[in-house]
């Protein structure tokens, strides 16, 4: 059976962006675990289960999993995680994982060895690419530098933030993911004039954003052979 890690933030997921790929991948077998960087219960991004921002059905299928969903009540600490254990590791995006997962030396240290590893794939969807702006290969050079990567564009952050980099909710960002990605050697393009975004290097897959979280997860399943 395919073994597949979730890394999700306790700052504020972005619904679909986790469970529109922990649900596919269920569908089609695998089996799922759910690690935070605390091992608390992970926490959803209000805006997106807001039926006005993202349409009731999305905003209803993301509400009943988090809320019912055991994997997401019983999460594991990111630090006890073993990438070894699973045949892919999954980071979801929204804007909380600038807060805790993109800053997290376990979380580096799993996407690190998926990637330069033999077996295993990463999918880093949205947000979460920021991570790799702060992973370092076993050579201490930047894990993106040379990939072809995608994630959330700065076009975008400009519609959400105000001038001084504040969130709807008052935080300040405290970057914006391209370009910490570019400035750390990745490949960027974002593939705005796209329905959506998936690319793969290597073992490497990002996606960049809500309305690219099942191409990604489909994808995700191709490349480890799972029909």
């Amino acid at each position: 059976m395919t073994s597949v890690l979730f890394v999700v933030s306790e700052e504020g997921y972005w619904g679909e962006e986790c469970i529109d790929p922990l649900q596919t991948l269920s569908d089609a077998g695998a089996d799922i675990t759910v690690a935070t960087p605390s091992g608390s219960k992970p926490v959803v991004d209000e805006r997106s289960i807001d039926p006005e921002n993202v349409g009731e059905e999305t905003a209803n299928r993301v509400r009943e999993a988090q809320e019912s969903d055991q994997r997401l009540q019983n999460p594991m600490p990111i630090a006890n995680a073993d990438s070894d254990m699973y045949d892919a590791v999954v980071f979801p995006g929204g804007h909380g994982t600038e807060w805790d997962v993109n800053q997290d030396r376990h979380a580096r240290r799993l996407l690190r060895n998926v990637v330069e590893g033999e077996d295993g794939k990463a999918l880093v969807v949205c947000h979460a690419v920021g991570l790799l702006a702060f992973t370092r290969n076993r050579d201490g050079k930047f894990l993106v530098a040379g990939c072809d990567v995608t994630g959330f564009p700065n076009e975008w952050e400009d519609g959400i933030v105000d001038d001084h980099d504040r969130m709807p909710d008052g935080r300040k960002l405290p970057y914006w993911v391209e370009d910490e990605v570019k400035a750390a050697g990745g490949n960027w393009d974002a593939e705005l004039d796209s329905d959506t975004s998936v690319r793969i290097d290597g073992d490497l897959l990002t996606a960049r954003g809500p309305e690219s979280s099942h191409a990604a997860a489909t994808t995700l399943l191709e490349v480890l052979g799972v029909k």
